[in-house]
């Protein structure tokens, strides 16, 4: 009786100490794979952090590339914008000065000549009448020197605008020489213009 209680004290004894090793074996293996997991979670989230960010540089270098073309489309529109507006801008002005000369012609060839018309309306007005000088006459040509005696005050035209002389400039004066009119430099004595037959 002793023995059969000794031997199942003993098969007590020793059930315990064979079911601890599988239940540590069985906790060390689903701690493990815990840890597998955990691993694997941990490098997934690594590489989708590292794509995110890849992807967010990759995205920021684009935006980058596209605002750095946008700026040179700007520069290139700008510039072009300005060669055209420079161009137009000198094509203006040279229809304008071409005009202006044009016109500056038109008026100098109609001052220069108006007196022609003028004189076949008013014939009276342009006849010689009783003028003598004290000298003989000459026929002067444009550019040379004259003497005082032949644009003394007493010959000046003192009021061209009447027989449509065009006007004269600074130290300029009309002056009759018998049936001529000379435009006279007074400061320096030179003929600068003359219009035989003027008077008849």
């Amino acid at each position: 009786m002793r023995k059969l209680t000794l031997a199942a004290l003993m098969a007590a004894v020793s059930i315990p100490m064979t079911a601890v090793p599988a239940t540590a074996s069985a906790q060390s293996r689903h701690h493990g794979e815990h840890a597998r997991d955990g691993r694997h979670h941990r490098n997934h989230d690594a590489r989708q952090r590292h794509r995110a960010t890849r992807h967010e540089s990759r995205s920021r270098s684009h935006r980058r590339a596209r605002q750095r073309e946008h700026r040179r489309e700007a520069r290139r529109e700008y510039r072009h914008h300005r060669r055209e507006a420079r161009r137009e801008y000198r094509h203006h002005r040279r229809e304008a000065r071409r005009e202006y000369r044009h016109h500056r012609a038109e008026r100098r060839h109609y001052a220069r000549n108006a007196w022609r018309s003028h004189r076949s309306h008013n014939r009276r007005l342009y006849r010689r009448g009783h003028w003598n000088a004290p000298f003989r006459y000459h026929h002067f040509r444009s550019g040379v020197r004259i003497g005082r005696v032949y644009y003394s005050s007493r010959y000046y035209i003192n009021d061209p605008w009447r027989y449509r002389l065009p006007p004269t400039g600074r130290w300029q004066r009309w002056v009759r020489h018998y049936d001529d009119v000379l435009l006279v430099d007074v400061r320096r004595g030179i003929v600068l213009r003359v219009i035989p037959n003027f008077f008849w």
